[in-house]
């Protein structure tokens, strides 16, 4: 099925939407309603959970109304159908109602896998996969995205935005749509993204660890300095160094596939100053503070110039 279908793909048809990204599985499940409504603006759209199906209730579900014949309907949840409920859903898959779109929402895992062997047997059912996106393979995502909505987005923009924004494909597909709003007609670069996210207090965390583990002790010190003046958390702060720590650990070490692209273009030369025995008591250090942060006598501003030192002097 493609990402924007039509009444034909849908209607007389079951949709079958499996994995755990739930942003996934719902974007399909708007379009498939989106399709019914664009077909009969009077269609009736329905929604219900698994276990709460019968052949009685998918009946009901699916019969037309005193409006409209055309309906879609929604079942979520499938892996928690009951277990008498399968062989008739089953076999109204089978051949299903004409003017009928029924949405199975799988949340993944192994329960009911017996159920989704048997649908995806039929030739009227059409699978849609929601698989969690791996880290590598985010700034394709992205570039899919604006693509989606007309624009295109610089590679090197689209790890800075990921870098930014996070993981979250909710949030990441929102802040897409932002640029592509607010920059019609252009191709996005690092400029706009950072416009618009990169004062974003998870940027600047990354841009203080950056400096730390680059050896570059004044502007990790100042940086530390203004997180802390301007009242950003220093456990967050810390979380921060510890992951672009264990980046870099990831690096030296040679598991490089999934270090986001942006990060990986510059760890080479932060690399040449970090062996594994120097490494190693980094991660010491940032253990040491975590747990002087969280201890109820901890000053956060000496604990981290304390890291500053340290880490700053471990680098070769």
């Amino acid at each position: 099925m493609t990402s924007t279908p039509s009444a034909a793909d849908v209607l007389g048809r079951v949709i079958l939407v499996t994995g755990k990204e739930e942003f996934l599985s719902e974007r399909t499940v708007r379009s498939v309603r989106a399709a019914v409504k664009k077909y009969d603006p009077e269609a009736e759209l329905a929604d219900t959970l698994a276990n709460d199906l019968t052949l009685g209730t998918l009946g009901e579900l699916s019969a037309p109304s005193l409006f409209s014949s055309v309906r879609c309907v929604v079942v979520r949840a499938l892996e928690n159908l009951p277990d008498e409920s399968v062989a008739g859903l089953v076999d109204y898959a089978t051949q299903p109602a004409e003017e009928v779109a029924l949405v199975l929402v799988h949340g993944g895992g192994p329960k009911g896998s017996g159920t989704l062997a048997k649908l995806r047997k039929l030739p009227t059912v059409t699978e849609v996969k929601s698989e969690s996106i791996k880290t590598w393979d985010l700034p394709k995502y992205v570039t899919a995205e604006a693509k989606a909505h007309g624009a295109r987005i610089e590679p090197d923009a689209a790890a800075f935005l990921i870098q930014a924004v996070g993981e979250d494909l909710r949030m990441l597909s929102s802040a897409l749509e932002q640029l592509v709003s607010d920059f019609p007609g252009t191709t996005i670069g690092e400029q706009q993204v950072a416009q618009y996210f990169g004062g974003r207090a998870e940027v600047k965390n990354f841009e203080i660890a950056d400096a730390l583990l680059a050896g570059q002790r004044l502007e990790a010190m100042e940086g530390v300095r203004w997180a802390i003046e301007s009242g950003t958390s220093a456990v967050y702060l810390l979380s921060s160094i510890a992951g672009q720590l264990r980046t870099l650990a990831n690096y030296v070490g040679g598991n490089r596939k999934s270090i986001n692209p942006y990060a990986l273009k510059k760890l080479p030369s932060v690399a040449r100053g970090w062996d594994e025995a120097g490494l190693a008591a980094a991660i010491r250090a940032v253990a040491q503070a975590d747990a002087d942060l969280k201890g109820a006598a901890s000053d956060p501003e000496y604990t981290l110039e304390r890291l500053v030192l340290t880490i700053t002097g471990l680098r070769r």
